[in-house]
């Protein structure tokens, strides 16, 4: 499927010129509170529902629909959800707001929480650590936990699509307290 993409460069222009463009953040409403791009609100990701955004729309249905993430992957994975539902005004912008804040545009800064990245590292590798530690001193059946989290790490890998990350997003300390 092909999707519309849009420069960090490109994006700074079109909101310096004034004009009314709406951006839709696809990331969970925690990373989103630690910084985006300030003309940005959020949707996350598994709850963005085309035909609902579309019909809420201020500015109308024909202009482009820009959408964002950390680095492109979930906002790209939204653009397709936009396309299959038959709205083809829709655009990916390279690189998400790492790219964007990298190259200079407004950001909001709110509460610096760990990352999701951060924290699937520190659980996968506990995980490991404690299936080897217990299959080597206790039991060799515990070695599966090991192999099971390697397996998940490969899965992740390969298809962009992290158990783990969905799961721990939805910890309490992952939560925010308001909507964004």
């Amino acid at each position: 499927m092909s999707v519309t993409t849009i420069s960090p460069a490109e994006l700074n222009d079109l909101l310096k010129s004034g004009e009314e463009i709406d951006l839709i953040d696809v990331r969970e409403p925690f990373e989103f509170q630690s910084v985006h791009v300030t003309k940005a609100r959020n949707i996350p990701l598994a709850q963005v529902n085309p035909h609902d955004i579309i019909s809420q729309r201020t500015i109308g249905t024909t202009k482009p629909l820009y959408l964002i993430c950390h680095k492109g992957s979930r906002a790209r994975q939204a653009c397709e959800k936009f396309i299959a539902a038959g709205f083809t005004a829709v655009v990916n912008v390279e690189g998400g707001t790492e790219a964007c804040e990298a190259q200079g545009l407004p950001v909001t800064r709110g509460e610096k929480i760990m990352s999701l990245e951060r924290q699937v590292r520190i659980a996968a590798g506990s995980l490991v650590l404690i299936g080897v530690g217990v299959g080597v001193f206790y039991h060799p059946y515990a070695l599966g936990l090991a192999a099971f989290v390697g397996a998940g790490l490969v899965f992740a890998g390969i298809t962009d699509t992290c158990g783990m990350a969905m799961l721990l997003a939805r910890m309490p300390w992952n939560r925010t307290s308001g909507a964004a």
